[in-house]
C-alpha cells in the first residue's frame, strides 16, 4: 500500500502594509472588534512613533477588558508601536481589538487569519457523520437559585483514508439552554421547555430574573426555528483567543493525518486533566504546570503550534472527540471519486407541533435536528453525501424508541412509558433523569431497523436518497425536489397519490423524470416536513463548504 502524503499549502497570507510616517501627524482614528463590542483608538504619530494614544471601549467588561485599556496604552506608548507589545492576561480579545484599531488608524491593512488547505493524497476514502448529545448541569444558578441547564448536540463529519487517518474534518455544535442563563442577549438558543411549561427568564442577560417565560406554541415554533449553531454565531461566540469557529478550525486542521487513537493520545498528553484544555506556559493550575513542564522542548513547540485553540474537546460544552470517533466508526466507502475540492457540514432545526395528542388530550411536540455532510468536486457536484436526523420528543408520544425528553430539571410532562397509547404517569424531571435522557439520544440512523418506514428503515430510505442526489449540484438537487416532489408533504411523486395537486404535478413530469422517480420506489419519506428539513441541512452544508485538496490514488 502506498503511503499517504500530507502537507500544508497556504492559500492566503496576512496583508500588512505599514504606513511609514515622518513628522507630526494629526490624530488618526481607528476601530476594531473587542470582546463586548467596538474598541476605538485615537493615535498621534511622530517620526514613525506613537507619541499619543486614547483608547475607549464602552462595551468591554469593566473589570477585565475595560481594566486592560490603561496598561495597554502605557505599554504601547513606552514601545512607540504595537509590535512586540503583549496582550494583557485574561483580556486577549480586548488587547487584540486595541492592536487592530491602532493598525487601522495608522492606515495598515488588516486581514483574516491565514487560511490553510491540507493537501492529501490517499486511497480508499470513506466518510461518516457522528452526533453526540452532551447534557450539562450548569453553568451555575440564577439570582433566585434556580439551576441553569443546557445540552449540546455535537456533530462531526469526517473523510478518512484506508488507514482511517483523517483526510478532512468538519465539526459544529448546537447548544440549547434554559432562558435564565445570563447571556441571553448574546445569542443563546434558549428554551423554556415544551409548550405549556415555564422557566425563569433573564431576558436582558444582566443576571437579573425578570420573571418566568411561559412556553407557548408560537414561542416554541419561532424560537426553536431560529436557533444557531456555534459556527453560525460567528464573532458573537467568543473564546479566550478567538471565536469558537476560529478555534475549531485550528483543531480541524491539526487533526488531519491522524487516527482517532492518535487524537485521543494527543488529548491525554497535551490537554489538562482538570478542564480538558491544552496546557501551555500560561497555565496556572499546579497539575497543569507540572503536566506542561514534563513535556520536552519539541513537545512544547507542538503546543505553541495550536496556541490559538484554547477550548476543551471533552467537557460538558460538548464531547467533540466522541463525535469525531463516532463519525469515523460510521464511515462508509466513497465510490467513483478521483478528488474532492470542497467539504461542508450543515445543521437545520425543525420544531413540530405534534404528532397529535395523547389519550388525556395533552399535545405531543418534537424537535428534529437534521444534519448533512457532503463532499464536492471542482464543479460543485456532490461526490458523497451523508444525512441524519435527531428527533427529540415529549414522553407522551407512543413511540417505543423515542428520544423522550421530559423537560428541564424541575419540570414534568405526561408519559406513555410502554408506548401503548395510554398515559400511565407524569414524569418529574430530575437532574439524574435529565442527564440520562439526553445522553441516551439516538439519531434515526443509529436506530437502524427499529425506525421503520413504509418500504424499509429510515436509514435505508435515506441511503437511497443520498445515492440519487450524488452527482448533482445543490441547485440541481433543489430543482429536482421542486419538480418531482409533492408540494403537500414533500414526498416523492410516483403517480400513486390521489390528491389533486399531486396528480396534476405528476402528470406534468417528463417520461425521464417519471422513470427517475420510479427508480426511487424504495424511498417514501419526505425530505422537508415537520420530521426534519433534510434539504435545508444539505443546503447549509453547501453554503458552509470550505476548500480542500484531496486526491484519490
Amino acid at each position: 500500500m502506498k503511503a499517504n502524503k500530507w502537507m500544508l499549502i497556504p492559500v492566503a497570507v496576512l496583508l500588512a502594509a505599514a504606513l511609514s510616517v515622518t513628522g507630526v501627524c494629526e490624530a488618526l482614528t481607528g476601530e476594531a472588534e473587542g470582546f463586548g463590542g467596538p474598541v476605538q483608538a485615537v493615535v498621534t504619530v511622530e517620526d514613525g512613533k506613537i507619541v499619543a494614544l486614547d483608547l475607549t471601549g464602552k462595551d468591554e467588561t469593566p473589570a477585565i477588558g475595560g481594566a486592560a485599556l490603561e496598561p495597554l496604552k502605557e505599554a504601547i506608548l513606552a514601545a512607540g508601536t504595537v509590535d512586540g507589545v503583549e496582550a494583557v492576561s485574561g483580556a486577549t480579545w480586548t488587547s487584540n481589538g486595541v492592536f487592530e484599531a491602532i493598525r487601522s488608524a495608522m492606515g495598515e491593512e488588516t486581514a483574516e487569519a491565514v487560511a490553510e488547505v491540507t493537501a492529501v493524497t490517499a486511497s480508499g476514502l470513506s466518510h461518516g457523520i457522528g452526533v453526540v448529545s452532551t447534557p450539562r448541569l450548569g453553568p451555575g444558578k440564577d439570582a433566585q437559585e434556580v439551576g441553569v441547564y443546557s445540552f449540546n448536540e455535537v456533530v462531526a463529519y469526517v473523510v478518512v483514508d484506508s488507514e482511517q487517518r483523517i483526510a478532512d474534518l468538519e465539526v459544529d455544535v448546537l447548544e440549547i439552554i434554559t432562558p435564565n442563563h445570563d447571556e441571553s442577549n448574546d445569542g443563546d438558543n434558549f428554551m423554556a421547555g415544551w409548550p405549556g411549561q415555564a422557566y425563569n427568564s433573564d431576558a436582558e442577560g444582566d443576571g437579573v430574573i425578570e420573571g418566568q417565560l411561559e412556553e407557548t406554541e408560537a414561542i416554541f415554533t419561532e424560537e426553536t426555528g431560529s436557533w444557531l449553531t456555534k459556527r453560525e454565531k460567528g464573532s458573537a461566540y467568543k473564546m479566550n483567543s478567538g471565536t469558537w469557529e476560529a478555534e475549531m478550525d485550528i483543531y480541524e486542521r491539526f487533526f488531519v493525518g491522524k487516527t482517532v487513537e492518535e487524537i485521543r493520545a494527543w488529548n491525554n498528553k497535551y490537554c489538562s486533566s482538570i478542564n480538558g484544555r491544552p496546557v501551555s506556559a500560561a497555565s496556572t493550575k499546579d497539575a497543569d504546570i507540572a503536566q506542561y513542564n514534563a513535556l520536552t522542548d519539541e513537545e512544547k513547540a507542538l503546543t505553541d503550534a495550536i496556541s490559538g485553540a484554547t477550548m476543551s474537546l471533552t467537557d460538558p460544552h460538548g464531547d467533540i472527540l466522541a463525535a469525531i470517533a463516532k463519525a469515523v466508526e460510521n464511515a462508509t466507502p466513497i465510490a467513483n471519486v478521483t478528488g474532492i475540492a470542497k467539504t461542508g457540514l450543515g445543521i437545520d432545526v425543525m420544531p413540530r407541533l405534534g404528532p397529535g395528542k395523547d389519550d388525556q388530550d395533552v399535545p405531543c411536540y418534537s424537535i428534529n435536528v437534521a444534519v448533512a455532510g457532503a463532499c464536492y468536486d471542482a464543479e460543485g457536484k456532490v461526490v458523497a453525501l451523508k444525512a441524519d436526523v435527531l428527533e427529540i420528543i415529549t414522553p407522551n408520544h407512543d413511540g417505543a424508541h423515542d428520544n423522550a425528553f421530559t423537560g428541564w430539571p424541575g419540570q414534568a410532562y405526561n408519559a406513555d412509558a410502554d408506548a401503548d397509547g395510554k398515559v400511565e404517569a407524569v414524569w418529574e424531571q430530575t437532574e439524574e433523569s435529565f442527564t440520562e435522557q439526553v445522553a441516551s439520544f439516538k439519531t434515526k440512523r443509529e436506530l437502524g431497523n427499529a425506525y421503520k418506514m413504509n418500504s424499509g428503515s429510515w436509514k435505508d430510505e435515506m441511503n437511497a436518497y443520498e445515492a440519487a442526489m450524488t452527482g448533482r449540484t445543490t441547485e440541481e438537487i433543489n430543482a429536482w425536489f421542486e419538480a418531482c416532489f409533492s408540494d403537500l408533504n414533500g414526498r416523492a411523486l410516483r403517480g400513486t397519490s390521489t390528491k389533486d395537486e399531486d396528480v396534476a404535478k405528476y402528470a406534468a413530469l417528463t417520461d425521464a423524470q417519471k422513470a427517475d422517480m420510479d427508480a426511487l420506489s424504495c424511498a417514501t419519506m419526505s425530505l422537508r416536513d415537520g420530521h426534519g428539513d433534510i434539504l435545508g441541512a444539505i443546503g447549509k452544508a453547501c453554503a458552509n463548504a470550505k476548500a480542500v485538496e484531496i486526491t484519490v490514488e
